[in-house]
């Protein structure tokens, strides 16, 4: 095998190569369309065998995080889904107590506004005579 690793810089993403550069011999060049990738290879430097078996691998690898990646987005949105009824089930609910409560304030109120008025009635009467009998 002729060729050596230059992988000067490369992450993860690039499965440890630079980002323009995989191995001698093999270079990418972007093209307009994101979906394709063109590949410059040169016959002196580069066993072509090598280079297809290194990039099925890596093909097979993206396939394996596209699929994870399907999986979770499905995942996660039939999360979402499920937490969206629970919040409409719970507005409802909410919605549904807040009109018995009005009912019940309307039906009660005239009851304790009486009660609010006999008891500040009431204390006012007590500071009233509190006052009268500490004058004396």
């Amino acid at each position: 095998m002729a060729s050596t690793s230059n992988r000067a810089g490369g992450g993860s993403f690039y499965g440890g190569a630079a980002p323009y550069r995989s191995r001698e011999g093999l270079s990418t060049r972007p093209v307009a369309s994101s979906d394709e990738i063109q590949l410059r290879i040169d016959p002196m430097h580069a066993d072509l065998d090598d280079e297809i078996t290194g990039l099925r691998s890596q093909v097979k690898q993206l396939r394996n995080v596209a699929q994870e990646i399907g999986s979770e987005a499905k995942f996660q949105k039939d999360f979402l889904d499920q937490l969206q009824m629970t919040v409409i089930k719970a507005q409802a609910g909410v919605k549904n107590n807040i009109r018995k409560l009005n009912k019940s304030i309307i039906k009660h109120g005239s009851n304790h506004i009486v009660h609010v008025v006999l008891f500040a009635l009431f204390c006012f009467f007590v500071v009233y005579m509190w006052s009268k009998l500490s004058r004396r």
